[in-house]
């Protein structure tokens, strides 16, 4: 089973320094039929304005997956860490038991577009913790790079979540197949150009939501980015022991 999520259906917020589209219910934006997807809460796709950002704020029990398109984010937290973050790379922070942050884009003359996604984690009250890692584009060409995972298998950032995430770059003649697993949900968002994905075609901003599906066929794509998710269909989280 399939369902195309467009682009234009979404949520959208518009605050003048911040842009943002909503592919699940977030903030003032509520839709009952699209309150997540399996684990996976939220894709916020955001245009941050320079000088501008969220002051410090918190989070728990939460995996948090920033994914920067164009420009750069300011992350500062009261873990110690104070980063910014580029294309081609993933920053993971896991809330857990609460974490207070601020994301700002210090860039002159530069508006920041990046893609926020929240995941649910299998654990409760967990430390909270920070990754961030560079994932170059040779190695999302033509393919899937795993980016996030529970095991941290090849590198990807590792969440407390049973769920895969893969990025990848596609363009021409370029096609790949990922096989699902029995009892797995699959979320694609192109998060920018155009691609066939199983015989539908998607644009930037669409997503398409699979289920009972055991194969996904990209191909056909122009210019194309996009995040996989491999997903369990039903989480129940369980309080973390220490």
């Amino acid at each position: 089973m399939k369902y195309k999520r467009l682009s234009q259906d979404r949520g959208y917020g518009d605050h003048g320094w911040l842009k943002s589209f909503h592919s699940f219910s977030f903030a003032d934006y509520h839709d009952p039929q699209f309150m997540g997807f399996g684990p996976l809460r939220v894709i916020n796709e955001d245009w941050i304005a320079s000088g501008m950002g969220f002051g410090t704020h918190g989070h728990r029990d939460m995996e948090i997956i920033t994914y920067i398109l164009e420009g750069e984010l300011a992350h500062k937290d009261n873990m110690g860490n104070g980063k910014a973050i580029y294309p081609n790379e993933v920053q993971r922070m896991s809330a857990g038991k609460g974490v207070m942050h601020s994301e700002f884009n210090h860039a002159p003359n530069q508006t920041t577009h990046l893609l926020q996604i929240w995941i649910q984690p299998d654990l409760l009250g967990v430390n909270p913790s920070y990754e961030q890692t560079l994932f170059p584009s040779a190695e999302k060409r033509g393919k899937l790079r795993l980016v996030a995972s529970p095991d941290g298998a090849d590198g990807s950032v590792t969440i407390h979540s049973n769920t895969k995430l893969f990025a990848g770059l596609f363009d021409g003649a370029e096609t790949t197949n990922y096989t699902l697993e029995n009892n797995r949900l699959a979320y694609v968002h192109v998060a920018r150009g155009q691609v066939h994905i199983n015989d539908e075609v998607l644009q930037a901003g669409d997503a398409l939501m699979l289920s009972e599906e055991t194969s996904i066929v990209i191909n056909q794509a122009q210019d194309c980015e996009i995040l996989l998710f491999d997903l369990p269909p039903r989480v129940i989280p369980q309080q973390a022991t220490h």
